[in-house]
């Protein structure tokens, strides 16, 4: 059951943080700043990303091999390159790819 509704746009959330944090795609508030160049956030886990951007901090190592992540979304991508797992496919002609911004260069 999904009931936090979302006034603006009718979308609902199984938790009220969840609408709050959604709330703020409508109405542009930002937050969360970074204390090293001021740029603003709409939620604290982009806030966190960014901020490795400046400490240089990647905690997310990758088990095969000594490559090292900001993200965990970044290190699930490379894991592909050591499993050969290709889950996105060319529509058009069957082309299997590990991520999707290679399926996209492609059919271009």
């Amino acid at each position: 059951e999904k009931p936090y509704q979302c006034p603006h746009c009718g979308k609902s959330f199984c938790e009220s943080s969840a609408l709050i944090c959604h709330q703020r795609t409508h109405t542009g508030e930002t937050p969360y700043q970074c204390p090293h160049c001021g740029k603003s956030f709409k939620q604290t886990s982009a806030l966190i990303t960014h901020v490795r951007t400046h400490t240089g901090e990647t905690p997310y190592q990758c088990p095969h091999c000594s490559k090292s992540f900001k993200q965990t979304s970044c290190l699930m991508t490379h894991l592909r390159t050591h499993t050969g797992e290709k889950p996105y496919q060319c529509g058009n002609c069957g082309k299997r790819f590990w991520e999707t911004s290679a399926l996209i260069r492609h059919q271009r």
